[in-house]
């Protein structure tokens, strides 16, 4: 079973959010899926991305492989600072 990390759709016609979830390749787009990571809100300035970095690390390390466009996703999430 190969495990990616990617995009599921929800929100109203043209309002999208996504949630960033771990599912398995085959599934559908919307379909099961194993855990969810995040959330990325395209719709606001700027963009909320909310990532879980624990479970995100731990799927990482279990061979979970992101889609090009979490990638870029995660690149654009600002480091946090407390």
């Amino acid at each position: 079973m190969a495990v990616r990390i990617r995009l599921t759709r929800l929100g109203r016609k043209k309002k999208p959010f996504y949630r960033i979830v771990v599912a398995d390749s085959e599934c559908k787009r919307d379909g099961k899926f194993l855990d969810v990571v995040g959330t990325y809100d395209p719709l606001q300035n700027p963009v909320v991305i909310v990532v879980n970095d624990e479970k995100l690390q731990n799927w990482l390390g279990r061979g979970a492989v992101p889609t090009t466009t979490v990638k870029s996703i995660l690149k654009k999430k600002a480091p946090v600072t407390e």
